[in-house]
């Protein structure tokens, strides 16, 4: 088996897993409150305004803002993934989703109260939500990496 990494493998995951895991941050949102879609422009604004700075905070709709904010989501899906996809990169199957279930914890911690030190608007979005969604992005990851890698 070779145990390089698969470097499109482990981009392509991260933005698998970066889809996927909105969409199951979007489901639960529809179905366990009454929030959409503020709640959904709420997390761009945060998401935007690790670039454009605290006045995103308080913007209304805007497509630039939507556009930075999806390029922040995506550019740190990609560098998940693929930090993801070397850690799994030698488990089996089993085991990488394990890890991955793990790793999307990790990024729940990492995103929810270390970024928050730098970022502490971010506070606003440490709910049950937003850890199912990041342990989803984990499994997703790995489950996709492992997939792809074979395919390559």
């Amino acid at each position: 088996m070779d145990q390089r990494l698969k470097w499109d493998a482990a981009v392509y995951a991260g933005l698998v897993a970066g889809v996927l895991a909105t969409l199951v941050e979007l489901a639960l949102w529809a179905l366990f409150t009454h929030a959409l879609p503020q709640v959904f422009f709420r997390d761009a604004r945060f998401a935007a305004a690790i670039l454009m700075g605290r006045a995103a905070l308080d913007a209304g709709f805007g497509w630039r803002l939507i556009l930075v904010a999806t390029m922040v989501h995506f550019a740190l899906s990609v560098t998940y993934g693929v930090i993801l996809s070397w850690l799994i990169q030698r488990l089996r199957a089993r085991s990488s989703l394990i890890m991955g279930a793990g790793f999307g914890l990790l990024l729940y911690g990492l995103n929810m109260y270390g970024f928050t030190i730098v970022f502490p608007w971010f506070e606003g979005a440490r709910d049950w939500i937003t850890l199912t969604a990041h342990l989803s992005f984990g499994i997703v990851a790995a489950g996709a990496y492992r997939v792809l890698a074979k395919r390559a």
